[in-house]
């Protein structure tokens, strides 16, 4: 009998007193305002775009330099290095990063304090791709987006 209550003791208080405590850090956690429990953050959110493509007209002309910004909408990213990469039938036609760049969720356009601007003189459809990297290396955004030199 005595060994009955030693495994009620030893097995299963500590369960049922992890199970509350956990309750209770979940629900407090919740309770804060602009919070959020985003537990399953693999893949692409289908609901939110993370990242986008500011400034980019559909069409230029050759003698107009192609410039364009990048809006990070994904409260995990703060600071990381940001690639801007011109393609053209899977050739690179210019490619340029900005490194430690930081904003806050106020004003999330990337580069801060520069610019991207590229003259193509070649005339043809082309892929803008960019993509933001995060300080620690670990997690990234991307998007792309097609236009037209005539």
């Amino acid at each position: 009998m005595a060994t009955r209550g030693v495994l009620y003791t030893v097995f299963l208080l500590p369960v049922i007193f992890s199970a509350i405590f956990g309750t209770m850090v979940m629900a407090d956690v919740l309770q804060k305002p602009d919070r959020e429990l985003n537990m399953w953050r693999f893949g692409d959110n289908k609901h939110a775009v993370p990242i986008e493509i500011v400034g980019l007209e559909s069409q230029y002309s050759t003698s107009q330099p192609i410039s364009l910004t990048v809006k990070v909408l994904d409260p995990m990213f703060d600071c990381g290095d940001l690639y801007v990469t011109i393609y053209h039938d899977e050739q690179v036609v210019s490619q340029q990063g900005f490194f430690n760049q930081c904003f806050d969720q106020a004003n999330p356009i990337l580069p801060v304090d520069q610019s991207f601007s590229e003259k193509i003189a070649i005339a043809g459809t082309y892929t803008a791709f960019v993509e933001f990297v995060d300080k620690s290396q670990q997690n990234r955004l991307v998007a792309s987006a097609t236009f037209t030199v005539k």
